[in-house]
């Protein structure tokens, strides 16, 4: 099914710049998984127009619940790709997508791994996009690191190129929707203890002292977050942030980023602010088009 506009992301960010875009009589489609940050908040006192106090999860309900209200369409799924053929492509566990512009607003990734040699070996053998590094990886053996649907979502990216792909959960079980086109991955439930190599990553060592030889390890922990989304379609980051200029717009036309994934102030104001702008910007952006 194609739209106007597609939101990723249900939290204030992306329910603000979903009004904006219905309001001018566009159709489009907010996906998201949950709630994010905003549904965990368990009190708030600082944002306009409430006397009393109120939770996270009121307040994204009645987002939600306003968003119905205007005819706005929300899917409850979650992203695990994007690509791009003259419209934008989200595919999801259930789903496909298409859209001539894209607003991404899933907030910042806050699930950083710890375990020992991620930082060391990031750029030198451990990478956060398959489908921008895979070709580097071309006839060697590599691990993606994870246990959800995003992982064998890379896991799947890898297969094509790889001369090996061995999903690394550490101590997680993995989806349990694990389908069978995945029969040519192996799959390694062990806890791992650290990542070693010389210049390059070389290994994964487990905590019973095996070790898994391997020339690269993709992180993809959790769902994806806006920062991964956007390195798929080429936008540029810095750090765990999207590069946005005033009016949210990305390096890459027709693609937005609005809320905590753009950094600075980690506040619902803001968050309201700069979907109302990428909203906006996408209405003119699509008009234009």
């Amino acid at each position: 099914m194609s739209y106007d506009c597609i939101v990723i992301g249900k939290g204030p960010a992306g329910i603000s710049a979903s009004l904006y875009v219905k309001r001018a009589n566009l159709k489009v489609l907010v996906i998201g998984k949950d709630g994010g940050a905003l549904e965990k908040t368990k009190e708030i006192d600082n944002y306009y127009g409430f006397k009393n106090t109120i939770s996270g999860q009121e307040l994204l309900i009645n987002g939600i619940e306003q968003a119905k209200r205007l005819g706005v369409e929300l899917e409850t799924d979650e992203v695990i790709g994007l690509e791009f053929d003259g419209e934008y492509i989200v595919k999801t566990r259930n789903s496909i997508f298409k859209a001539k512009t894209l607003i991404l607003a899933t907030g910042a990734r806050r699930n950083v791994p710890t375990i020992k040699g991620i930082k060391e070996f990031e750029g030198k053998g451990v990478s956060y996009c398959a489908i921008c590094d895979a070709f580097f990886y071309k006839n060697k053996d590599v691990a993606v690191l994870g246990s959800g649907d995003y992982a064998i979502s890379e896991a799947k990216q890898l297969l094509p190129v790889a001369n090996s792909v061995t999903i690394l959960t550490n101590g997680e079980q993995i989806v349990e929707n694990r389908n069978t086109d995945l029969e040519k991955i192996q799959l390694l439930e062990k806890p791992i203890n650290h990542f070693r190599g010389n210049e390059v990553i070389e290994e994964v060592v487990f905590n019973d002292n095996s070790n898994l030889k391997t020339s690269g390890v993709f992180i993809a922990l959790g769902v994806a977050s806006s920062t991964d989304l956007a390195k798929k379609l080429g936008a540029i980051t810095n750090g765990n942030y999207i590069v946005v200029d005033k009016n949210m717009k990305t390096n890459v036309p027709g693609l937005y980023a609005c809320g905590d994934c753009t950094g600075g102030l980690l506040q619902i104001s803001k968050a309201v602010y700069e979907g109302a702008v990428a909203g906006l910007d996408a209405i003119k952006y699509i008009r234009k088009k």
